[in-house]
Order: C-alpha cells, then sequence, then structure tokens
C-alpha cells in the first residue's frame, strides 16, 4: 500500500473528527470527557461520541490489517498465496466497517439527512404521549356492518370436500 492511499483512509477520521469539533465547538477530548461526564445533557453527542469511538477503532483495525497484508505482499514471489489472500479480504473487511462507521457519523453530524425528520417527529411523540387525555387503543370493539357480505362460492380444498 502506499503512503498516499495509508494517509487518504486517515483522512476520514481525521475530517470527521474535524466536523465534530465543529458542530459542537469543542475539541473531541473535550466533548468525550462532557459525554462521560453527563451523557444524557446533549443526546446527539452522546451518540456521536460513541460512534466516533467505533470509527476510531475500526481505523485502528484497518491500519493493522494493511501492515500485515504489506509485511505479507512483500515476502510474496510472484504468485500471492491463500494467507495472503486472507490478509487482503481481512483488509477489504476493515475498509467496509471503517466506511460504514464513517457514513454512520456523518449522518449523525446532518441534521436534514434523510430520516431525521422523520427521527425528530417520532421524538416529540414520545414526548408528547404524557399528555394524551384517552386510551392509546380503542378500548370497545368495533361495530359490526349493518350487511353481510354476499357469499361466494368456495374454491380450493374445501370445495371439494
Amino acid at each position: 500500500m502506499s503512503d498516499e492511499i495509508t494517509g487518504a483512509s486517515a483522512d476520514v477520521v481525521g475530517v470527521l473528527t474535524e466536523q465534530i469539533e465543529a458542530r459542537f465547538g469543542m475539541g473531541i477530548d473535550q466533548l468525550k470527557a462532557a459525554v462521560a461526564a453527563t451523557p444524557a445533557a446533549i443526546p446527539d453527542a452522546t451518540d456521536v461520541v460513541r460512534w466516533h469511538g467505533l470509527l476510531t477503532e475500526a481505523q485502528a483495525a484497518l491500519d493493522r490489517a494493511e501492515d500485515a497484508l504489506v509485511a505479507a505482499l512483500q515476502t510474496q514471489p510472484s504468485e500471492v498465496d491463500d494467507p495472503t489472500m486472507d490478509l487482503a479480504r481481512r483488509v477489504n473487511s476493515a475498509v467496509t466497517a471503517r466506511d460504514g462507521r464513517a457514513l454512520v457519523v456523518r449522518w449523525l453530524l446532518d441534521p436534514d439527512a434523510p430520516g431525521k425528520q422523520d427521527l425528530a417527529a417520532e421524538r416529540l411523540t414520545r414526548l408528547n404521549r404524557g399528555a394524551r387525555k384517552g386510551p392509546a387503543v380503542q378500548t370497545s370493539a368495533p361495530g359490526r356492518p349493518a350487511t353481510t357480505p354476499a357469499t361466494t362460492p368456495q374454491t380450493g380444498r374445501a370445495a371439494q370436500r
């Protein structure tokens, strides 16, 4: 792997860390400390800090997998053996995990992301449940229709009996 590729992958964490710091107006270490002290104070920050931690773990796993693959490739002749291919698959899996976690962090940081408006409405509904005056579900049986539906000929196994 070239230093350019490795640097670009590490930049994913760096860019998202900068966006987190800009959004919450403090460094990531300060934000982590604030969330640890009072996790319920800012639920958005708690989620972002949690997923940022998962992202940095995934990046560390990716770095280790890439290092192992590079070391294996340097000892390989022209043909790549099965253990080295397994290392390459491990790198691919680590990239997928890192990128997935990066997408979650990006989604958490974007107030206009798809699904966020629905999520906010759902939270508001949950908060307003205490203000409800009536029962949550209908407590009486529904009325029967005045007319009965016309009988239709039976088909299938029941009709053959």
